[in-house]
């Protein structure tokens, strides 16, 4: 079903990563992390006594075992998180929820390289199911590719998997914990990820993998994983090409690559 990189070995599903791979890092590290944090204090000023706002609380003292923690207490958690880049499902959720705001209002897009939209397209020609796994929250997922400069690509995926979904990215259990979700056998899906790490996690639960290095990523090759510069290499030769409605704004043409 799927051309899966140098093995040609078919692949039932494949499951991509967002930044650095499918997205530009910069964007989320520059633009997307930045907004969200300048906006903590007074969305959650603005929202305080609603369920979002207390569910993002609740997730901050599931996540530290503690409920002696008042709103002061996780805003100030919430930043150090956020200025660590921790992987906090708790801090994900807000982001999330900031971005979401953003999105609807048009201050945000998700950034997508422009093989993206075309080899998603050919992958569901081909009857390939198409994942997205994330550290982000599956509604942040949803948001970025609904709102990109091809217009909104939600169609083109069967579904998100998060931290609280499936794991830790770094984790082999996330990956079997996927296996199962999706209802696949290992051996037939493909997780593609600038991160070695992550590849490796996938691998050692009996996945496919293929690592990205985008144009002008300056960090080195990822050993152990067959890496490409695009999706463009994992795409079938005998599926139609197909068109992407729309077309990349300015804005995505001069996104720097991360």
């Amino acid at each position: 079903m799927l051309a899966a990189g140098p093995g040609n070995v078919p692949a039932q599903a494949v499951v991509l990563d967002i930044e650095g791979t499918t997205g530009s890092l910069s964007h989320v590290r520059d633009v997307l992390f930045p907004y969200a944090r300048e906006r903590f204090d007074s969305w959650a000023a603005a929202h305080r006594g609603s369920l979002p706002w207390q569910r993002v609380l609740d997730a901050v003292r599931t996540h530290v075992h503690t409920d002696d923690i008042t709103e002061k207490d996780a805003l100030a958690l919430l930043h150090q998180w956020a200025d660590a880049d921790a992987k906090a499902p708790p801090l994900k959720t807000l982001q999330g929820l900031i971005w979401a705001e953003g999105y609807a209002s048009g201050a945000l897009h998700g950034h997508v390289y422009a093989d993206v939209p075309r080899a998603l397209e050919r992958w569901k020609a081909r009857g390939t199911a198409r994942y997205i796994y994330s550290s982000g929250s599956e509604a942040a997922q949803r948001d970025w590719f609904g709102h990109t400069a091809y217009g909104d690509l939600r169609g083109l995926l069967d579904g998100y998997f998060d931290l609280s979904s499936a794991g830790p990215k770094k984790s082999v259990d996330s990956y079997r914990a996927i296996s199962r979700a999706v209802r696949a056998p290992a051996s037939r899906l493909l997780f593609v990820s600038d991160v070695g790490e992550e590849l490796d996690a996938a691998a050692e639960a009996g996945w496919q993998t293929v690592a990205v290095r985008r144009p002008g990523d300056e960090r080195g090759p990822v050993a152990g994983h067959p890496t490409i510069a695009s999706l463009d290499p994992l795409l079938p030769d005998d599926a139609p090409t197909g068109t992407v409605s729309g077309s990349p704004t300015h804005a995505d043409k001069e996104q720097h690559h991360g």
